[in-house]
């Protein structure tokens, strides 16, 4: 069964942290590349940031940039988003997602992903 489960939502107060981890299963990680999708209420989904097949190109929308790390371990078929300094702002439910490609680049368009996870909850929040 093809799954993408996220984890490691929560609260967390301005300025914190959080590690949010994509766990999949019934399909080869090596062959997709992840990103990582957020929704805030009332608002459109918006693209967060996403690795390619082999890890070796990443990209952020702008707001993200120093402030969210993607990254993945195809060994044990999980991803990653790494959130520091966290803002009110970035409060929203946060998805991964996987993209069957043959090249070894990303791109952040919703469309463009396969699979897609149920997504974990942040609410930043004192």
């Amino acid at each position: 069964q093809v799954q993408l489960v996220e984890s490691g939502g929560g609260l967390v107060q301005p300025g914190g942290s959080l590690r949010l981890a994509c766990a999949t299963s019934g399909f080869t990680l090596d062959y997709y590349a992840i990103g990582w999708f957020r929704q805030a209420p009332g608002k459109e989904r918006e693209g967060v940031a996403c690795i390619s097949r082999r890890d070796s190109n990443t990209y952020y929308t702008d707001d993200m940039k120093g402030r969210f790390t993607i990254s993945r371990d195809n060994a044990k078929n999980t991803a990653f988003l790494q959130m520091n300094s966290l803002r009110p702002e970035d409060t929203a439910v946060y998805y991964c997602a996987a993209d069957f490609t043959v090249s070894n680049l990303c791109v952040l368009q919703a469309g463009v992903y396969d699979l897609w996870g149920q997504g974990t909850q942040v609410t930043v929040s004192s």
